[in-house]
């Protein structure tokens, strides 16, 4: 099934405009520990901006280590737009509280990619024996204190959607 990148990208945004329209959940005001925690990032999907044919369904299955202070690290692996069996292993910062909204954030972050080999070497920067590199900004909403989800762009490739839980 193929998405359109405007649409699906618009009913996330007034998803997201309707919850800060409204406050925010009182479950939520204080959600970022004092202590380290760990996330389990879960991607079921990406969009791709492109409609290539060699385009496949891209599952992603992290574990990210967060800092009180914003810093950030972590590890996923996922199958690439290719079919390929891939990770990404990344260091970044978290900015809480987005325009004064607490459910709010971003995330940069920026890593070692591994897996796009073959013919296709050359859809990541830098690729040199299957390692690559990457950047990746993302901007996500907390609805609990446990349970948040984000959208991480994929340098000019497509988007990343992502179900992120703290533990």
């Amino acid at each position: 099934m193929k998405f359109r990148t405007g649409s699906l990208l618009g009913i996330a945004l007034i998803s997201l405009a309707s919850h800060t329209a409204f406050g925010q959940p009182s479950d939520v005001q204080d959600s970022f520990s004092k202590e380290p925690w760990w996330e389990l990032v879960v991607g079921p999907f990406a969009v791709h901006f492109s409609n290539e044919d060699e385009h496949t369904h891209v599952y992603l299955l992290g574990l990210e280590r967060n800092q009180p202070d914003g810093w950030m690290w972590g590890l996923s692996a996922f199958q690439n737009s290719f079919g390929q069996a891939s990770a990404y292993a990344y260091y970044g910062y978290r900015w809480d509280n987005l325009f004064g909204y607490p459910s709010l954030y971003f995330k940069l972050s920026g890593g070692i990619i591994y897996g796009y080999v073959g013919q296709y070497k050359d859809k990541v920067p830098y690729n040199h024996d299957g390692f690559g590199l990457g950047i990746i900004p993302a901007i996500g909403y907390k609805f609990t204190k446990a349970d948040s989800v984000q959208i991480g762009t994929l340098g000019t490739a497509g988007l990343i959607f992502t179900y992120n839980r703290k533990f």
